[in-house]
C-alpha cells in the first residue's frame, strides 16, 4: 500500500491510499482518477514529505467532506456526465465493450446475475453508490 498527496487543478488537497504506485498510474492513464472534494478530473500527486513516526499516534483530521455528502456528489456527477440507459444497462455495456455502439459513459439497472457476467467477460462495471437519505 502508498499514500500519495493528491490536488486538483480546483486547488484541492487530499491524501489517498493505493495498492501500488503502479496501481496509481493504471488509474490516472485510465482517466478513473476524481478529485475527493469537487470531482475535477484532473488530479496529480502533490508533493509530499517523508512521515517519521514517533510512537505517538496522530489522530486523523475530520474528512472535509461527509461520506454521505461525497457519495451524493459523485451520483450527481455521473448523471450529469453519462448516459442512462436504464434497464438496458448490460446490453448497452456489451455493445460498447464490441464496438457496436459509440464509447461512452453510461449508467443504468444490472440484475446480479449481469453485473457478475459483465465482470467475468473482463467489462468493467462499477456500483454507483446511492447515499442514505436520513429525517433529523
Amino acid at each position: 500500500m502508498i499514500k500519495y498527496a493528491l490536488k486538483c487543478t480546483r486547488g484541492h488537497t487530499y491524501d489517498s491510499w493505493f495498492g501500488s504506485s503502479d496501481d496509481y498510474d493504471r488509474l490516472k492513464s485510465g482517466g478513473l482518477l476524481t478529485c475527493a472534494v469537487c470531482g475535477d478530473p484532473s488530479v496529480e500527486k502533490a508533493i509530499m514529505a517523508p512521515r517519521v513516526t514517533t510512537g505517538d499516534v496522530v489522530p486523523h483530521p475530520e474528512p472535509k467532506r461527509p461520506p454521505e455528502e461525497m457519495l451524493r456528489a459523485l451520483r450527481a456527477h455521473v448523471e450529469r456526465t453519462a448516459d442512462n440507459v436504464g434497464r438496458d444497462f448490460a446490453q448497452e455495456a456489451r455493445r460498447i465493450d464490441a464496438g457496436e455502439a459509440p464509447r461512452r459513459s453510461i449508467f443504468g439497472e444490472a440484475r446480479p446475475d449481469e453485473a457478475r457476467s459483465l465482470l467475468e467477460d473482463g467489462i468493467a462495471i462499477l456500483p454507483l453508490p446511492t447515499p442514505q437519505e436520513t429525517n433529523n
